[in-house]
This record gives structure tokens, C-alpha cells and sequence, in this order.
């Protein structure tokens, strides 16, 4: 992205970018070859996706973001990357409902 805010974690760097008002939010994810092998890349992807759709449930609107996975991003926990995208889209002034946080401290 060549406008917009970045967030650089121990395991992803984030992009944000305002989009139009109200629009759906939109997610894209950056998981090269040096985060491991096909199936590590994948088992990240679909992490990052999970976490973001998340943010999707919880309200988030009006943004695009471009996560993109480091290298150390293959060994990181669920609970880990998840926080990593929550904490981005927070840092950049957006707001996440209170109920999507509470409802992954069950899992």
C-alpha cells in the first residue's frame, strides 16, 4: 500500500488504509515462501483469515488491510497472530467491540 498506516508486530506487518464509509472491510494477506513450506504458509493464512473475519464480526467497516506474515509468523501461536491483528487495527484509532474480545478468551 502506498497511502495509509503501518503496525509492524514480532510476527506480521500491518497496512491500513480508510476506505469508503461504510463499505465492508477487506482483508489481504502477504505469506511468502520464507514463512515456510506450503503447508506452514497455509496454516498462517488461514490464521490471519480467521482473526480478521473476526474483526468483520465485530463491526469493522470502512478499512482495507494488508497483513503481511514474517518468517517468524510460522512458529506463533493462534492466540499470538491474533492478537498481533487486533492490536494493529487498534493502534491505527479503530475500534473492535468489546464482545469479540471476550468471546475469544473461551477458546
Amino acid at each position: 500500500m502506498r497511502r495509509g498506516a503501518k503496525a509492524v508486530g514480532p510476527h506480521t506487518v500491518s497496512y491500513l488504509r480508510t476506505g469508503e464509509p461504510g463499505s465492508t472491510a477487506r482483508f489481504g494477506f502477504i505469506v511468502s515462501k520464507k514463512v515456510g513450506t506450503a503447508v506452514r504458509r497455509n496454516l498462517v493464512r488461514r490464521r490471519l483469515k480467521a482473526a480478521c473475519s473476526e474483526l468483520v464480526a465485530s463491526g469493522a467497516v470502512g478499512v482495507d488491510m494488508v497483513v503481511r506474515a514474517l518468517p517468524t509468523a510460522a512458529d506463533a501461536d493462534w492466540a499470538s497472530l491474533r492478537a498481533e491483528v487486533f492490536s494493529a487495527f487498534e493502534r491505527r484509532g479503530h475500534r473492535v467491540a468489546a464482545q469479540a474480545s471476550a468471546s475469544s478468551r473461551d477458546v
